[in-house]
């Protein structure tokens, strides 16, 4: 028995089906996974994990030696993946204080670490500098003058790049578009704010510009965004060493890589992202030094290799309406339906090669009449006790978990040649009112 058709490029790269008609991913039947961890569950296929990182840096070291993949952080971060991302010779962006502190317990080297935000509080910024934290990627004037005050007291020198609004907008969710200039995030080139912070930078004593950084947005399907987002940064780049005597060391154009959810909208390839970044770099370069260019795939990376396995319960029919199939997890783990309306296959993990029989909405079980995790998708005829398994959840699924309802988070298991590792253990209640005084 084979993985059906659809599901061949959206699942981890190790599935297979059992004679017993289960879905294995990574050597491990999710039937008897379940069985062991209860669910919900989510897994991470570590074949494909360290795969992904190797295409990443394949593509593009080999179009352009001088790259640097950073692993963004945001999308998961967990100190298992974290030592993972280190043997494969990944960097990381981090965007926090704890996701700084999940890497330094994992021994990685914070001096391969970026640190990224729009509103990094000053002990943040005394926390990443204090840690060796490898560079700050400064998102705004008041953070100028804050990262100079900080590193004085220190008696540092640090290292920064400037992000850079380019005012491009790459067809994405309005809710996950940064690049435009209404936005956020970064220091607009089309208003000034960027020349100005390039002047203000190199004067201050403390900070040394090193590089520039812009990010459109995720995810992103099309390669011609990233094209046209270089285009402005390079212009703006030739503009600032001709007025300021500015040397450009490093360049990002960010992440924001896309991964396949559904049959029908396949992204490009990672091949295809590196070469638009990489050729319009090169073509501009002339006589210049090639700065080290850096990349930060995230939801490229962990997405596909992560699974979200659930029990069914209760069903709900409406006549003339449709059906509800109650899974036993819902927005609390997986948000993303709700706040961007994003959308999943899945497998019936235990029957995988039933036929399709109905069309059914995939429900949460909480309180909440939004929680719904797939709508009207054709399913085998489900019934209580089955389990339904929904790939591509490996990002941003996790990281923006919750306790609403006061639920509990679940565990995630690494599957490697048929073994699995717990990663993360279910939450307790004691977990849930550890914090609490009474």
């Amino acid at each position: 028995m084979s993985i059906p058709g659809g599901l061949v490029n959206i699942l981890p790269e190790t599935s297979q089906v059992s004679p017993e008609d289960h879905l294995v991913i990574g050597g491990c039947d999710l039937v008897q996974l379940a069985r062991e961890y209860g669910t919900p569950l989510y897994l991470f296929d570590e074949g494909t994990l360290r795969r992904r990182c190797r295409e990443f840096v394949g593509e593009f070291t080999s179009r352009y030696a001088n790259t640097q993949v950073l692993y963004a952080s945001k999308a998961y971060s967990n100190p298992a993946l974290v030592k993972l991302f280190q043997e494969e010779g990944l960097g990381l962006d981090v965007v926090s204080a704890g996701e700084l502190m999940i890497a330094r317990a994992a021994g990685f080297p914070l001096e391969r670490a970026y640190f990224h935000g729009n509103n990094k509080t000053p002990q943040e910024l005394e926390l990443a500098l204090s840690h060796g934290i490898g560079r700050i990627v400064v998102d705004s004037f008041y953070e100028l003058d804050l990262l100079e005050g900080i590193a004085a007291s220190q008696g540092k020198t640090v290292q920064i790049l400037l992000r850079l609004s380019p005012g491009i907008d790459p067809h994405t969710h309005a809710k996950t578009t940064t690049g435009i200039i209404d936005s956020k995030f970064g220091f607009p080139i089309a208003t000034g704010q960027a020349e100005e912070a390039v002047w203000t930078a190199q004067k201050l004593p403390h900070l040394d510009l090193v590089g520039l950084h812009c990010h459109l947005g995720s995810p992103i399907f099309e390669v011609e965004p990233y094209a046209q987002a270089l285009e402005v940064l390079l212009e703006f780049v030739y503009y600032v060493e001709t007025m300021y005597a500015f040397q450009l060391k490093e360049l990002s154009p960010g992440g924001g890589f896309a991964i396949q959810y559904v049959p029908e909208i396949p992204p490009p390839r990672v091949s295809e992202y590196a070469e638009v970044i990489t050729s319009n770099i090169k073509n501009w370069l002339g006589a210049r030094e090639a700065p080290r260019l850096l990349i930060e795939p995230g939801r490229s990376i962990v997405g596909r290799a992560g699974v979200a396995l659930y029990t069914v319960g209760a069903s709900k029919e409406v006549p003339g309406i449709r059906k509800f199939v109650s899974l036993d997890g819902g927005m609390g783990d997986n948000i993303r339906p709700v706040i961007y309306g994003s959308r999943y296959v899945a497998v019936v993990a235990n029957r995988v090669s039933a036929p399709e029989e109905e069309k059914v909405t995939l429900a949460g079980k909480y309180c909440e009449s939004g929680d719904l995790l797939i709508e009207n998708i054709t399913l085998p005829r489900l019934r209580a006790g089955d389990l339904v398994a929904i790939p591509a959840s490996g990002a941003y699924c996790l990281s923006m978990a919750s306790n609403y309802n006061a639920s509990l988070r679940p565990p995630i298991v690494m599957l490697k040649e048929g073994k699995a590792r717990v990663i993360r253990r279910r939450e307790t209640f004691e977990d849930l009112m550890r914090c609490d005084v009474w």
